[in-house]
């Protein structure tokens, strides 16, 4: 059986910290940024742990 492939994009989306926790950044700061209010932008940048529900599907895409 070949070997299995960690999906591509996914790997470029999240990234997996020391302790083992997959980090993604938030959603909401590609566009109409200038509607939105600069406390709105910032509280968004930064990176948040991903959803427990996704937490199966992400690792399986990853190959873990």
């Amino acid at each position: 059986m070949p070997k299995m492939k960690s999906h591509t994009g996914m790997g470029k989306r999240v990234k997996v910290t020391g302790t083992g926790k997959i980090m993604r950044q938030q959603t909401g700061l590609r566009h109409r940024l200038e509607v939105k209010a600069s406390k709105e932008t910032r509280s968004l940048s930064g990176t948040v742990e991903v959803a427990k529900n996704d937490l199966p599907r992400v690792k399986k895409m990853l190959g873990r």
